[in-house]
């Protein structure tokens, strides 16, 4: 059984802080890939875990006027169970640990019932009218919701849980305390925030840093991009170049899939613009025409500016652009090496 390493309280912060490498930046930097996951995936802010439907229920129930409304129950997440996620680097395994919800729940969240974590559209159900009801106990986080059959979205949940055509569950939270294995392939969940957060029903379980509507998406794509992720993996890139080495293939997937992340974002272009020119050694095109840098850097722009004009390199601030570019530029590194 491996021993659990405790990420530092500062990560747990939907915003990495600046100041002082803690133990995973220093892991990163040493170059260990695996520890950039447990950085990005805290990085992203909200979090999402699918269940298929455990206990799910939707029956009629008196509103207490001669009426009816419809009553769902069911468990959003379950604990001490583990649940397979995957992201660039592979499978690996998370645990949501008993009494994660506690504290949370003691401070009456406000948490929405929706379908597939659409916060745009008015929810189904919420904590802070009564309608919605979250508690936990030794199966995990059970959901007691009070909707109204009248609604065409609460028609549309009702009639396509009845033919099984939606069946699973999906929790949307914020992790408060956390603790990974040495090796980086089990996340353990000790505590998370539900406030803001919610439960959703789903059609497709899916990849946490994927599922969702567009709002959620940008949500956690602005939260990576106003982080110390991008930063971290251009300093991993300068270590790697001081060593006279060609970015390793881990540091390259690994900003691949950062930039991939970040497309999403509200500042997305300018996020991918700095980290393109730490890591390829390039101007940023954000710049000030009239900043100086080494001869070095100068020297290696200069080049790249021939070798981009040869190689019919794209330009402009368009991801795609920008990641074709950095392809492009690597490329041409290791031509060079050779």
């Amino acid at each position: 059984m491996n021993s659990i390493i405790d990420v530092p309280r500062a990560l747990t912060r939907s915003r990495i802080p600046s100041g002082g490498l803690a133990e995973l930046e220093r892991r990163v930097l040493d170059g260990e890939p695996r520890a950039m996951r447990a950085l990005v995936r805290q990085a992203s802010g909200v979090n999402t875990l699918d269940l298929p439907f455990r206990d799910v229920e939707l029956k009629a129930k008196p509103n207490g006027t001669g009426g009816t409304r419809l009553l769902f129950t069911g468990y959003a997440s379950v604990t001490e169970e583990g649940y397979m996620m995957w992201d660039w680097l592979g499978d690996y395994t998370e645990v949501m640990n008993a009494g994660a919800f506690t504290k949370t729940l003691g401070e009456n969240p406000d948490a929405i019932f929706c379908l597939n974590h659409d916060w745009q559209s008015a929810p189904m159900a919420r904590t802070i009218a009564g309608t919605m009801r979250m508690t936990e106990d030794s199966t995990g986080l059970a959901n007691e919701s009070d909707l109204d059959g009248a609604r065409d979205d609460v028609y549309r949940v009702q009639s396509c849980m009845d033919a099984g055509e939606l069946n699973a569950m999906s929790l949307a939270f914020y992790v408060t305390r956390q603790t990974w294995s040495p090796d980086y392939m089990q996340r353990n969940i000790v505590e998370v925030d539900l406030d803001g957060g919610d439960n959703s029903v789903v059609t497709f379980p899916a990849n946490p840093l994927t599922t969702g509507t567009t709002a959620l998406r940008t949500r956690a794509a602005n939260a990576i991009a106003r982080s110390r992720v991008p930063a971290l993996i251009a300093e991993r890139a300068r270590v790697e170049k001081r060593a006279g080495a060609t970015l390793s293939t881990a540091t390259m997937s690994t900003l691949q899939e950062v930039l991939d992340l970040i497309a999403d974002a509200d500042i997305a272009v300018d996020a991918a613009q700095e980290v393109l020119s730490e890591l390829m050694g390039v101007e940023n095109p954000n710049a000030d025409d009239e900043s100086t840098s080494s001869d070095d850097t100068s020297s290696e722009t200069n080049s790249a500016d021939v070798d981009a004009e040869s190689k019919s390199i794209p330009t402009g601030p368009d991801p795609v652009a920008v990641r074709e570019r950095l392809r492009l530029q690597h490329e041409l590194q290791t031509q060079r090496s050779r």
